[in-house]
């Protein structure tokens, strides 16, 4: 099929993108890499009057350290910020995701703003985002937000943005020198969307006790799920825990059911796939910890 007819809008600054979703609001989509936008445009499952292209706009591909955090453009390619020393050292849990987004082919025009914006709730992009407790910056003609990730999705490619706004970068925190991460997810084949994914971040103690846990998951509810850690921490890693974990994890859940999964199916795999990222990421963690305590040692 061919998409319906509509307007193209290359504009060169932020200024000129939202003055256009100023005027046209709900009937126009923004297309930052089109590889979610282009198809459902082909199937006609949306008929915008207007496409606004902002890949010309200049900074919305750049990658800047800013105050204890990192910003990513939303026209960053995803392949770009795969090969980014500062995402790796920064942002490690996305450098360890990115492998599982699509091929390599897709990474190099997909962007991380088009995956936030597009909000599928089997996206790993987003899960990362929500568990690195990221923020959303969106521009509208005459105002600024940040929206906390964790608040942005609001359901299957639902979100907090407004008609009128424009995503323009993501923001996330650095990682702490001794935390460790871990990623992994079930596909019915590499680079298809997860049937279950879960991302884990985690800081140990002096005493190899859990000092902080953000953990998530992807592909199983209608938006990245965070799973409730508090009453984890002082405890160490093992497998009772993990084990309790996981079914502490899925008893909040609302899995969904399609084709490819059941929703206990879902249930099942978010239990393994939680003690696999936590055993990880607390092995990561031990090797980050002594990593920055020779570190000290050297500067002392």
């Amino acid at each position: 099929m061919k998409p319906v007819r509509f307007d193209y809008f290359r504009p060169d600054t932020i200024a000129d993108a939202t003055g256009v979703l100023a005027e046209l609001r709900e009937d126009a989509a923004v297309l930052a890499g089109g590889l979610s936008l282009g198809p459902m445009l082909n199937l006609r499952l949306v008929r915008p009057r207007a496409v606004i292209d902002i890949t010309r706009i200049s900074g919305l591909d750049k990658i800047e350290l800013r105050n204890g955090h990192v910003a990513t453009g939303a026209a960053l390619p995803q392949a770009d910020a795969l090969e980014s020393d500062i995402v790796r050292q920064d942002i490690p849990l996305l450098a360890l995701a990115l492998p599982w987004v699509g091929h390599f082919q897709t990474r190099n025009r997909g962007t991380l703003g088009g995956s936030v914006a597009h909000a599928d709730p089997s996206a790993e992009i987003p899960l990362c985002l929500v568990v690195s407790d990221g923020t959303v910056v969106l521009r509208a003609r005459r105002r600024e937000r940040r929206v906390r990730a964790r608040e942005f999705f609001l359901g299957m490619l639902t979100t907090a943005r407004q008609v009128d706004e424009l995503v323009v970068s993501l923001e996330w925190p650095r990682a702490p020198a001794d935390a460790g991460h871990a990623f992994e997810e079930i596909s019915q084949r590499h680079g298809d969307f997860a049937i279950c994914a879960a991302a884990c971040r985690i800081r140990l103690d002096a005493r190899d006790r859990i000092a902080s846990l953000d953990l998530g998951l992807g592909g199983v509810e209608s938006r990245p799920a965070v799973v409730d850690t508090t009453t984890f921490l002082g405890r160490a890693v093992d497998d009772g825990l993990t084990q309790e974990l996981g079914n502490h994890a899925v008893e909040a859940l609302t899995p969904v059911e399609d084709h490819v999964a059941t929703a206990d199916y879902r249930l099942a795999l978010a239990r393994v796939l939680i003690g696999r990222v936590v055993r990880n990421a607390a092995a990561d963690a031990r090797v980050a910890r002594r990593a920055a305590g020779d570190a000290g040692n050297r500067r002392t």
